[in-house]
């Protein structure tokens, strides 16, 4: 049996694990064709002269806010090729000039948990549903969306960090449902939700002072061992939540 070289799409390949999962995708054999979105073609440089550099990268727009945003990126996609084999979700918000993780009830606000929500969450439920076609082929498939384990409920022994804690908790769910659905639509294909560790990016740089560097990892090991739970995964794991070393977390 010929092994089909495989087509990939990164949602949120502008920096940090996105961009390093774009940057191993490149060197792995295994894929023919690689997509990476961004949202604002100033903070993605890096992503862009990989594609001046590697023709079987294409770039394309997306803003996982706006779901008109995501379907015509994902109709550019279907233009080019009938199927996808696997994508990562990589777009999550943590802190910006704008807020930072709440540490009490006091520091919530409404606007800031909506926009959490809708970029960790909602964004990559309508991914969900837009993929299906891409997706939904005779070849295994995987959709994997970045968590965390502050998403874990049955982990959460510190409280604070509200609206992340949140919002990677109905990731969790939204994926976990979906799973459900496409196990009866696509059974091929593989959901999962991915705690990456801590990793050294622009996302967890303000909070990295307590963490053992053994502890603190590298884009390229974080990329690397994501890449293997992923390889690792059946459609029998669909729906389940996998910590960087393939163990299962709690809900």
């Amino acid at each position: 049996m010929i092994e089909t070289r495989q087509n990939a799409l990164i949602v949120g390949a502008s920096q940090g694990i996105g961009l390093g999962f774009v940057q191993e995708l490149l060197a792995d054999d295994r894929f023919e064709t690689v997509y990476g979105t961004y949202r604002r073609p100033e903070t993605a440089q890096g992503l862009l002269a990989l594609a001046e550099q590697f023709p079987r990268l294409t770039c394309l727009p997306m803003d996982v806010t706006a779901e008109e945003s995501i379907s015509g990126a994902i109709a550019a996609i279907q233009a080019r090729t009938p199927r996808l084999h696997r994508v990562v979700y990589c777009v999550g918000v943590l802190h910006d000039g704008h807020f930072q993780p709440e540490k009490s009830l006091r520091q919530i606000t409404s606007e800031n948990l909506v926009r959490s929500f809708q970029t960790n969450a909602v964004g990559a439920a309508l991914l969900a549903k837009h993929l299906l076609p891409l997706l939904k082929h005779d070849q295994p498939s995987i959709y994997a969306a970045i968590s965390a384990k502050v998403g874990s409920i049955g982990d959460n022994r510190l409280g604070g960090w509200y609206g992340y804690r949140a919002s990677k908790a109905a990731l969790n769910m939204l994926i976990k449902t979906a799973s459900l659905e496409y196990a009866r639509r696509s059974p091929n294909t593989t959901l999962a939700l991915l705690h990456p560790g801590t990793t050294d990016t622009r996302l967890s740089e303000p909070f990295q002072r307590g963490v053992p560097p053994e502890k603190l990892f590298s884009v390229e090991r974080t990329v690397a061992q994501l890449m293997t739970v992923m390889d690792g995964l059946s459609p029998a794991d669909s729906g389940e939540f996998f910590s960087w070393d393939g163990t299962r977390l709690p809900w």
